[in-house]
């Protein structure tokens, strides 16, 4: 039979590493602290990105077919838009956020000053 003296050392170590483990484990993504510059960055990539992608289809299609520069414009120009259309998305989702009661905003109003 075991002694209870080492019975209670072992569930003592036991909890020790439970709390280590639970120390050491990544957080989900949601619960991340990130800077407003890393979410400007953010936004500012996604504009550009769309811009780019436009851009390069435009350009690929004008060399393509031959054409003066019709689809470089247009596509520029729908790549814009995407990028503008993505932008407010993750804004709107960065304020949903902030939002959310527990989970950042303005400190008194969750207090009801």
């Amino acid at each position: 039979m075991a002694d209870p003296d080492q019975s209670e050392r072992l569930a003592q170590l036991e909890a020790r590493i439970k709390k280590l483990k639970a120390k050491g484990a990544p957080k989900p993504h949601q619960e991340e602290h990130y800077s407003q510059a890393q979410l400007a960055w953010r936004m500012v990539i996604e504009l550009v990105a769309g811009l780019l992608i436009g851009f390069g289809i435009g350009y690929g299609l004008d060399t393509l077919l031959g054409t003066i520069p019709v689809f470089l414009v247009i596509f520029t120009l729908l790549g814009l838009a995407a990028g503008v259309k993505t932008m407010m998305r993750s804004a709107a989702e960065i304020q949903r956020d902030i939002d959310r009661p527990g989970k950042g905003g303005d400190e008194r109003a969750k207090d009801g000053d």
